[in-house]
């Protein structure tokens, strides 16, 4: 017999108030680093926009990558003498066939939740059997002490998580709110001090802001921004480019950047932004109040933040379910994927941000689709520009889950505009770029740290291939069969079977769910 609904609920409650995230245990996956790793005979997509090659084979010793060797030619047996040797205690990879990528970068990447429920352990697991192998975790939820724990564990590779990078939130763990200038900068001063790499921020008053995004600079530490609408009316995504900020998240503040007949968007007089369905279904007509696409003030806008060299992460997947609702909602994998806990967190709510909203049809998609038109516009623009657009996926609100929303993401870039070698450097090269660690991640190339994603089918030709739950095809057989999903993530030269962290996950979603008797049912029913 299934437990009341309400039961289930003050369990879950229990659970979400009772600390921080459960810290992600000992490694017990992987195999190496190996003093030598060759992958033969695979064909490489770099991140830098080149077009694929191959066969070739990659050498790396340790933790770096010595040397991309071409053996041959498309459909010519391999001549064995030109290859790399194989040293004593190496390790070989045979991938003809395959494709090998960099190591995804997710550039907006919670750790779980308390409220979702969602473990440390569960979520790296996602990411990295989806070839993410570096996170920016943006405001370290879980705290920025237990967020650097686990940034060192993975740099020793202690824990199978990808490499983490913690932009702590503005303000977090001051008695007060910080209301002066000066206040501002010894916070930021202080963040430093502790470790972060760089800051989250929501908005602040203009001169609070100008404060801590100067200091911040100073001290050579990034940034990135959701700019809230509690304070984008008096600071904007211009303001904030102008004053040290070196990416932002989403894309509020920058419509407002782009208004020419108002300063404030049209709300109406009855909205009240702590009501969900007031904030989301007013941001879906926000775009459609700013300068038109190429007009003479979203050119100016646009060169300003190009000529400041400006990251933009759009999270394209994460409003998803405001333009088609029932397409996230009923996504394959949340059978199998998805937590009780976060499936209860998605549901409609009022008290509980990112789930859904109270009442959501035709007209608010409708709207959203071409909030989506404008939006995307401006983003594959940037891009043409020189701009670097980068790839987050913000998982783990709104029916949006860890590594799978991630590929999404990668659709609806490709969507945007983006030839598939862009969304690849989005993914890579430039996520890389914009953490600043460029020189040392991003590509395959000798010197670099061995972070690299091998799959059996060409993910150029279909993005999907790359979701955990493959692909769908039809053989010249007539069987339907599921083809793709990634097949190894490196990330230091250790080889972790993709494959097998998703069936560890099934199994934790499987547990959890005979533990509390569940089953995901559809809202309402």
């Amino acid at each position: 017999m299934k437990k009341p609904f309400i039961a289930v609920l003050m369990l879950f409650l229990a659970g979400a108030l009772a600390g921080q995230v459960k810290k992600s245990p000992d490694r017990k996956e992987g195999e190496g680093p190996y003093p030598q790793l060759i992958i033969r005979g695979v064909t490489l997509i770099n991140g830098n926009g080149a077009p694929p090659v191959g066969p070739v084979d990659v050498v790396v010793e340790n933790n770096l990558i010595k040397e991309v060797r071409n053996v041959g030619y498309p459909g010519v047996p391999i001549d064995p003498k030109g290859r790399p040797q194989l040293k004593t205690g190496g390790k070989e990879l045979q991938a003809e066939g395959m494709y090998l990528l960099p190591g995804f970068v997710d550039m907006h990447g919670h750790i779980g939740g308390q409220a979702q429920g969602a473990d440390a352990e569960y979520v790296f697991k996602i990411w990295m059997g989806h070839g993410i192998t570096t996170i920016r975790d943006p405001s370290a939820g879980n705290g920025l002490d237990w967020v650097l724990e686990h940034k060192a564990r993975s740099l020793k590779n202690e824990i199978t998580a990808p490499r983490i990078f913690a932009y702590t939130a503005f303000g977090s763990g001051r008695q007060s709110p910080i209301s002066t200038p000066e206040q501002a900068r010894e916070w930021v001063r202080e963040n430093q001090k502790r470790g972060a790499d760089g800051i989250k921020f929501f908005g602040a008053p203009p001169e609070i802001m100008a404060a801590a995004l100067e200091e911040n600079k100073k001290l050579g530490l990034r940034s990135a921004c959701h700019h809230a609408q509690m304070d984008v009316a008096r600071w904007n995504v211009l303001q904030s480019a102008r004053s040290g900020l070196t990416s932002m998240e989403h894309w509020y503040g920058l419509p407002e950047a782009l208004f020419q007949d108002r300063t404030v968007q049209n709300y109406p007089l009855d909205y009240n932004y702590a009501n969900e369905q007031h904030r989301f279904e007013e941001a879906g007509r926000l775009w459609k109040q700013a300068a038109p696409p190429y007009s003479s003030h979203w050119n100016k806008v646009m060169q300003e933040l190009l000529d400041l060299d400006f990251t933009i992460d759009p999270t394209f997947n994460i409003y998803e379910a405001n333009r088609d609702l029932m397409r996230a909602r009923r996504a394959e994998w949340h059978e199998e994927y998805t937590m009780p806990s976060l499936w209860r967190f998605y549901l409609p709510s009022r008290i509980s941000h990112g789930s859904y909203w109270h009442s959501w049809g035709t007209e608010q998609e409708v709207a959203w689709k071409e909030n989506y038109r404008l939006w995307m516009a401006f983003i594959n623009e940037y891009k043409n520009r020189g701009g670097r657009v980068t790839a987050g996926s913000d998982s783990g609100f709104i029916f949006q889950l860890y590594g799978f929303a991630y590929v999404r993401e990668l659709e609806l870039i490709r969507e945007a505009g983006f030839h598939p070698l862009e969304v690849i450097r989005s993914a890579t090269l430039n996520g890389a770029q914009a953490l600043g660690v460029g020189d040392q991640l991003g590509t395959i190339e000798p010197g670099k740290l061995a972070d690299m994603v091998l799959i059996d089918v060409n993910p150029l030709e279909n993005l999907q291939v790359l979701y955990g739950t493959g692909a769908i095809k039809l053989t010249d057989k007539n069987e339907i069969v599921r083809v793709g999903g990634v097949k190894y993530t490196i990330k230091d030269g250790i080889i972790y079977d993709a494959k097998q962290l998703l069936a560890d996950v099934r199994k934790m979603v499987a547990d959890s769910k005979k533990k509390e008797d569940f089953e995901i049912t559809q809202p309402g029913n």
